[in-house]
């Protein structure tokens, strides 16, 4: 069967097959051959860019184990133990309060400086590790000692974060980066909209050091601001900046936080989800290179003059495939037609080892070099997210999921939420 084929005889089924399992692949064959983390860039050929591991990256790396052991591209004892190596690994990486840094040497754990002054832990890449730490935690939850070991283990991992001490002592904002040289001379707080809403949900569920719900109200939401409830192409935007920024901006937090039916008193997320993705859908439609290629999807990717964060207020002409492969869920006929577009771009020059590259460029022709472990992992967690909803359902299970929800006035007519404390 030609994958490169955007025929209609080639089923939707086996397309999502052929694109999820090789792009899992990057994850399983490219990872290091001896501490299984994967490898933040590949080439297309397969071969790392670089020794340099991006902590976000593995938490996105799990996400696509689980997947595969699910879907049975490989048995679950082999994913078992590529998990524990992987967490056996972390266990050695220094930690800063309790979180990871930006990028870690895929050797030996040890920090690499994400620039001269970033050199100590970043808590948003490190949410997005326990992200797929807490899924593999609920997956593996059977009896015998190596899943006993590998829950307890990520258990002590998670418990180890100290999320109220990185609101320097406030009942405000989250801080992204602490450095021990430095200390918070980065000042940056994590606001409300972009990818680190899990960042409060899982903070505030912490049971060793959890931040207040004031927090989350006066410095994710800005006490209001992230309100927009603006028009944009006919689509109501209801949180964040207008036109809704780059697609991970969602698509990060939503490949394990199920915004199906889940509300505060800010908004309805998967109205905003799906906003989110149909304004950046629809201002593609107005770019004559990408109707042409019937191509669509802005978001942070690689670039021809490098790393940049695309979307409809900042486009460069660069269309990243995990934009409208990891929407999915919210537009799925539109991802459907953007995958079969994408799959015969010049007779399938974008698809290979590893799924598709990161990034083109329809006008110029412009094809990136590499495969990107913070793209990839996207699209197989969202598109497994659209087919069966596997890792919604073990996120939201967790106990530290539906504490940290109810703690922060989430409601949620899909999975039950832990009601938050009666006052005193």
């Amino acid at each position: 069967m030609n994958f490169n084929s955007a025929s209609s005889s080639v089923a939707l089924e086996d397309h999502l097959d052929q694109v999820q399992s090789r792009t899992f692949r990057f994850f399983w064959d490219g990872a290091h051959p001896e501490t299984g983390l994967p490898f933040d860039k590949c080439l297309v050929s397969g071969a790392p860019a670089a020794n340099i591991v991006s902590v976000s990256g593995v938490g996105f790396g799990i996400l696509a184990i689980i997947a595969a052991a699910e879907r049975g591209w490989i048995v679950r004892p082999d994913a078992l133990e590529r998990l524990l190596s992987i967490i056996a690994h972390l266990q050695r990486s220094p930690r800063f309060h309790g979180a990871f840094a930006h990028f870690i040497d895929g050797s030996t754990g040890e920090v690499i400086h994400f620039a001269e002054r970033d050199n100590g832990g970043d808590l948003v890449e490190t949410t997005l590790l326990m992200q797929g730490l807490i899924c593999a935690r609920e997956y593996f939850d059977g009896p015998a000692a190596p899943e006993s070991m590998l829950r307890s283990r990520i258990t002590r991992l998670f418990d180890d974060v100290e999320w109220s001490w990185f609101t320097r002592g406030k009942d405000e904002a989250l801080y992204w980066h602490w450095s021990p040289n430095y200390g918070w001379i980065m000042n940056l707080p994590i606001r409300g909209w972009n990818e680190a809403l899990s960042a409060y949900v899982l903070a505030a569920g912490s049971d060793s050091y959890p931040i207040k719900p004031e927090s989350y109200h006066s410095g994710w939401a800005r006490s209001g601001e992230i309100l927009n409830g603006n028009a944009y192409l006919g689509t109501v935007l209801p949180l964040g900046e207008p036109y809704g920024g780059p697609l991970f901006l969602s698509q990060y937090s939503f490949c394990v936080l199920d915004p199906r039916g889940l509300s505060d008193r800010y908004g309805n997320y998967w109205d905003q989800a799906v906003a989110h993705a149909r304004i950046n859908h629809d201002y593609c439609l107005t770019v004559p290179a990408y109707r042409k290629s019937g191509v669509w999807g802005l978001t942070a990717s690689e670039g021809p003059e490098g790393y940049n964060a695309s979307s409809p207020t900042s486009d460069i002409g660069v269309i990243a495939p995990t934009a409208a492969l990891s929407s999915f869920p919210f537009l799925p006929v539109e991802a459907e037609s953007a995958m079969r577009a994408m799959l015969r771009y010049e007779d399938g020059k974008l698809f290979g080892r590893f799924g598709f590259a990161d990034a083109f460029a329809p006008k110029t022709g412009w094809v990136a070099g590499t495969c990107l472990a913070i793209d990839q992992g996207p699209v197989v967690a969202m598109i497994e997210n659209y087919r069966s909803g596997l890792l919604w359902r073990l996120f939201m299970n967790a106990p530290e999921v539906r504490r940290g929800l109810g703690r922060l006035g989430f409601t949620s007519t899909t999975h039950a939420i832990e009601p938050p404390p009666a006052a005193v």
